[in-house]
Order: structure tokens, then sequence, then C-alpha cells
């Protein structure tokens, strides 16, 4: 897992789609609120689509860079050398479109509440990441911002909000990404160890 990067040139080779299955059903097992899965994947492979998409994404890309996002924004993501311009949304062989339900669809013998969405399909997404790298496969996670047009592209209905948008595909040869580090585990471990009590 230390060497998962975000990767933004992704080769267009294929990716075969019974993997792409593997990897949702693997984010699938996550953990949510009282186990409403309030989580929806869409597989989106259509070039045409891809396309849509990235337009779309791009317009909003635009606005974010050239007037809503404040400057201490911009300047935290000046050495990750990002801009409007998202070719990863077609070059890569799928995109998956995470989306969260505000309300369960399943019908049966609960009601149709669900609970700790955010944090629900978060964890569903970071084991769809971690299944992604271990597979070898290269991942994104791109959030356009609003992400509305997700929904009208792809037809979901009304209580299926776009979460997040996961490019994924092989890195393209002589891919490069940022050289970042990792914050180190003292600077994000706290312990609260057992006291030592003694015998009793």
């Amino acid at each position: 897992m230390a060497a998962r990067r975000s990767v933004r040139q992704f080769s267009r080779a294929p990716v075969d789609l019974s993997l792409i299955e593997t990897i949702i059903a693997a984010a699938g097992t996550a953990p949510s609120g009282a186990n409403k899965q309030p989580w929806r994947f869409v597989v989106v492979g259509d070039a045409a689509t891809k396309r849509t998409i990235r337009e779309a994404a791009e317009a909003e890309e635009r606005a974010f860079y050239e007037q809503r996002a404040p400057n201490a924004w911009l300047e935290d993501l000046t050495p990750l050398q990002t801009g409007p311009e998202k070719a990863f949304l077609e070059d890569a062989p799928w995109l998956i479109v995470v989306f969260k339900l505000m309300r369960d669809d399943r019908g049966g013998d609960t009601s149709d509440g669900v609970y700790y969405v955010n944090e629900s399909v978060g964890i569903a997404t970071g084991l769809l990441l971690a299944a992604a790298q271990h597979a070898g496969l290269a991942t994104l996670t791109h959030t356009p911002s609003p992400m509305g047009f997700l929904r009208d592209v792809l037809g979901r209905p009304e209580y299926e909000r776009p979460f997040a948008v996961i490019p994924i595909g092989w890195p393209a040869e002589g891919c490069t990404v940022p050289d970042i580090g990792r914050k180190p585990l003292g600077e994000i471990l706290h312990m609260h160890t057992p006291k030592n009590e003694g015998p009793t």
C-alpha cells in the first residue's frame, strides 16, 4: 500500500471487466451504518460517455481554478501540478463513478432510511482503492465540484448523489507522479496504552 499513488496518466490498454467487477465486489464488503450499504458503483467504459463526462468535469474545474478556489487552496495544489484539463477521464479504460444512496432502495422488511452515509461510502471507496492497488491497477480519486452532472449523464435517480469519479487502468508508459511524502507513523499515531497496574 505504501507504493500506491494517485495517477493522472493512464494507458489505453484494456483491462478485463471481470477484474473491475472483482474490485467492486471487494468494495462491497465494507461496513456500513445499520448494514444499509448505501453505495452504487457505476462502471463506464463507453468512449462517448467518457467524453461527455470529461467535458462536463472540465467546465466545473475551469470555474474552480478561475473563480471558486481560494488562493491558499491553489497554492497547496501547485506542487501537484494539477489544472482543469482532465484527459485521464478519457484515457483510462474504465471510470468507476461512486454514488451515495440517500435512501435504501432494496425494499423488504426494513425502512428506507440510511445512516452514516458519507462514512460508509468513504470506507467502501477506500477498500476499492486498496483492491485496485492489490490488483496492480492505477487509480485516481477525482471529485469535480459540483458533481450533479454525473447523475444526469448516467441517468441515475435523484436519491443517488455523486461521491467520486475513479479512473482505473494501467499506468501509462513513462507515467510520472508528484514526489510527495507521507506523514511518518509517529505523526499520525497516538497511543493510549494500558497502564501497568502490577500483579493482582
